[in-house]
């Protein structure tokens, strides 16, 4: 009887330790901008993320390329020194961004040349002590800055994905040690008109969705990192439609990271009328990063700061130049925390670590998933 109590006993434990086991902590990744140069490491408080992103390397005749090699290496170095303040640190090269993804498809166009591609970006990975490859390429079979794009991206840009994971398997066999592989795509739906996200994310460690943006045009104004939909739009964009077009697109939730806005957007109204939507707009402004719009814009009295509460977005706005900016801040970015946390998604990143120096985002982010 007591053997059999005990073996009872000893079953229930398994199946509570099964029941309640500690859920991984959620992505917490940081692009990080070393196209502008030097990058000071000392700045970024690594203790809160779990990767960085290297922004960018570039596509150079068909090889992925780095653009400033004594720039980038230095930049290699220091960031692998943040290791020893978060052993869990895992640093990626990103390839691409807008301005350079113009070689991408050209890449990729033939298996040869994917592989020499893919080998090329391993190199990297290898001879940096790097965790893995981020393909941010803008866009496959779409026009984004000045890109080439053909019809055969799309099956294309899968075998890439395979390619990329086959050499860094390859480089694992070598090393014993884990690498991967993510991709950054837009939230806009045309994208998936182009890619064959279903066949591609058993390649991925994970997605990061690029949900911001959605409105960039001199023409109107909107939230351009909104979370839900502000209403008076059909199909309007928003965080949230777009992890659910990921997520019907084949993409499983626990591989889908959420996109936030270190930045705002800006223009200047055709009108005062700053609650209609979308706003017409004459121009673009410039704005900056969240250090700057909490620091000098919330601060400044001739700024009103405004809660949509539906889109669970803010924006700012100063009647005398109709000026309206749309930005994150530390209430919508709760939101996404929490959205993330409820959906079981993999977590967040956000674009770009330098431009919220002092760390208001990040610091809500932290407090969120702690």
């Amino acid at each position: 009887m007591k053997k059999l109590i005990f073996q009872l006993l000893t079953l229930a434990g398994l199946f509570l330790g099964a029941t309640f086991k500690e859920k991984p902590k959620p992505i917490v990744l940081a692009y990080v901008g070393g196209f502008r140069g030097l990058v000071n490491t000392d700045q970024i408080e690594v203790e809160k993320l779990t990767h960085i992103n290297y922004a960018f390397v570039d596509v150079k005749n068909n090889r992925a390329w780095l653009h400033n090699l004594a720039t980038d290496s230095t930049n290699f170095r220091k960031l692998n020194l943040l290791k020893q303040r978060n052993p869990d640190l895992k640093i990626l090269i990103s390839i691409g961004g807008w301005a350079w993804s113009e070689n991408f498809s050209d890449a990729v166009l033939s298996d040869s040349s994917r592989q020499g591609f893919a080998a090329s970006a391993v190199d990297i990975v290898r001879q940096y002590n790097l965790d893995g490859i981020d393909i941010d390429w803008e866009y496959p079979g779409m026009k984004g800055e000045d890109n080439v794009f053909r019809p055969e991206d799309k099956e294309n840009f899968t075998l890439m994905f395979k390619a990329l994971r086959e050499h860094l398997d390859a480089l694992k066999q070598q090393t014993g040690k884990r690498y991967f592989v993510t991709t950054a795509l837009p939230g806009f739906p045309e994208i998936f008109t182009h890619t064959e996200m279903g066949k591609l994310h058993p390649y991925l460690d994970f997605v990061n969705v690029m949900s911001y943006d959605f409105f960039t045009g001199p023409a109107k104004a909107g939230h351009h990192t909104n979370l839900f939909p502000a209403g008076g739009l059909d199909n309007e964009q928003s965080g949230d439609r777009a992890v659910r077009l990921y997520r019907e697109a084949g993409v499983p939730m626990e591989k889908l990271v959420l996109g936030l806005a270190f930045y705002g957007r800006g223009w200047e109204l055709a009108s005062d009328e700053h609650q209609r939507y979308p706003r017409p707009a004459v121009k673009v402004n410039r704005v900056g990063g969240y250090t700057y719009i909490k620091d000098s814009l919330l601060t400044n009295p001739a700024f009103v700061r405004y809660w949509d509460r539906k889109a669970k977005a803010p924006y700012l706005f100063r009647p005398e130049q109709k000026f309206f900016i749309s930005y994150d801040d530390e209430e919508s970015v709760r939101h996404k925390c929490r959205y993330v946390r409820k959906n079981r998604m993999a977590g967040v990143m956000f674009w770009e670590y330098f431009n919220d120096p002092k760390g208001y985002l990040l610091a809500e982010i932290d407090r969120q998933f702690r």
